[in-house]
């Protein structure tokens, strides 16, 4: 495993970070729902290979996916580096309408009395009294980004979180907690190899502020895992079902990704999945690799992407087999 700083801080993440949406299931991932005993061995795999660095939300099955590690980190809390979000909200106290899913209201408010309180519910929830990292799940531009920044750096001084970041933003978001004195460590945005416009148009500011870059999104929710997920269905409200991959030309032009891609996999003796994780690499020097995992087999494959050095001529093939199919915002 290779490990780097979070942004200024002093905080060692491993590049790779363990995704849990997929823990919190409902409606949006509806093929399994993930046990206590199954977070508990998807830690005990992350531990063998390396990777301390967890991300979660609280709106990640509306609690659940928080609850499931906390009862899963019990006895390991400082085994790890854990990473939870605020600004999405189900409690009914005000802020914008996000979205309604699961019988929840849920919104989005960035509010300091929100933003407090979002982190209080975490730590309630995942049994810990601090959080290593907080990230403003959606930036909100209804309300002062100085109240917001406020709210974190309180947080900061009283010891229940380390750092904090930003999510689907965009570079003048990161510029405006700058200004107000904003010691944002991480940006997580979406990022794949069908839709990179927006993660390049971020690198530059990242890099002049010390940001670590977390992709989320890299593997596309498995439609670039391999040309057997492209066969799968899944019901109306889940996730991957309202992915542009799921339309049949944009399919059969990741058909013929995947085939373009198979002497590649062959030559650098690796899956899919870790030839494109190890091109979203390839693109950034401080990226963070966010993956969501529920399977042990899927930490130690994604592992591999680490020993991948793709050639220039490899990566420039492999972005030429998807370009007819690339789309520049992808709003999950």
């Amino acid at each position: 495993m290779r490990y780097q700083k979070l942004g200024n801080t002093d905080i060692d993440v491993s590049v790779i970070a363990l995704g849990t949406w997929g823990l919190g299931g409902g409606s949006v991932w509806t093929d399994r729902d993930s046990t206590v005993e199954d977070t508990r061995n998807l830690l005990d795999s992350c531990r063998e290979y390396g990777i301390n660095y967890i991300d979660t939300a609280p709106v990640y099955g509306t609690g659940a996916s928080e609850e499931l590690l906390g009862r899963a980190l019990k006895g390991r809390r400082q085994d790890f580096i854990l990473q939870s979000k605020c600004s999405l909200n189900w409690r009914n106290e005000g802020g914008n309408f996000h979205y309604e899913r699961d019988g929840y209201t849920v919104n989005n408010d960035t509010r300091a009395a929100a933003v407090k309180k979002d982190v209080e519910d975490s730590l309630r929830r995942m049994q810990t009294d601090y959080l290593d990292s907080v990230i403003v799940h959606y930036v909100c531009g209804s309300f002062p980004v100085e109240e917001t920044v406020g709210a974190l750096e309180d947080l900061v001084r009283e010891g229940k979180i380390r750092t904090y970041g930003l999510s689907n933003s965009q570079p003048a978001d990161l510029a405006a907690y700058r200004r107000v004195g904003g010691k944002v460590s991480v940006v997580q945005e979406f990022f794949s190899i069908l839709s990179p416009f927006h993660g390049r148009e971020y690198f530059e500011m990242c890099r002049k502020n010390n940001t670590v870059f977390q992709t989320y999104g890299v593997l596309e929710e498995g439609f670039l895992t391999s040309p057997a997920f492209l066969d799968k269905e899944f019901a109306k409200t889940d996730i991957r079902s309202r992915l542009p991959w799921v339309a049949p030309e944009k399919k059969e032009g990741l058909r013929r990704a995947f085939a373009l891609w198979a002497p590649m996999c062959e030559e650098y003796h690796c899956s899919y999945a870790a030839l494109v994780e190890a091109w979203a690499l390839s693109q950034y020097d401080r990226m963070s690799l966010l993956v969501g995992m529920r399977r042990a087999l899927s930490v130690e494959d994604t592992a591999k992407c680490l020993d991948i050095r793709l050639k220039a001529e490899d990566i420039k093939r492999m972005e030429e087999a998807v370009k007819a199919i690339q789309v520049a915002v992808l709003d999950k």
